[in-house]
């Protein structure tokens, strides 16, 4: 399962959301990847002022202020 993690530099919600993250792949072992996206002109454009977004397998799954439980459920039922 691969769990995508959208954030910009200089950004403290993207920064609890990795710590949120990387607190839930004890439970729930996942691969984290961290997608910058001004490395990506498409992410920028859809993205800007959603940050951090969580993405699992593929579907968007929180963004903003990241829940730990909305996480969770979501990785529930990708396993």
């Amino acid at each position: 399962m691969q769990v995508i993690l959208y954030t910009k530099n200089n950004c403290s919600l993207c920064d609890e959301a990795k710590e949120l993250l990387q607190l839930l792949q004890a439970k729930h072992p996942f691969e984290l990847k961290e997608v910058n996206i001004y490395q990506d002109d498409a992410l920028l454009e859809k993205y800007q002022i959603m940050i951090p977004v969580v993405e699992v397998n593929g579907k968007e799954i929180d963004s903003g202020i990241i829940s730990l439980l909305t996480i969770e459920e979501a990785l529930k039922e990708a396993h």
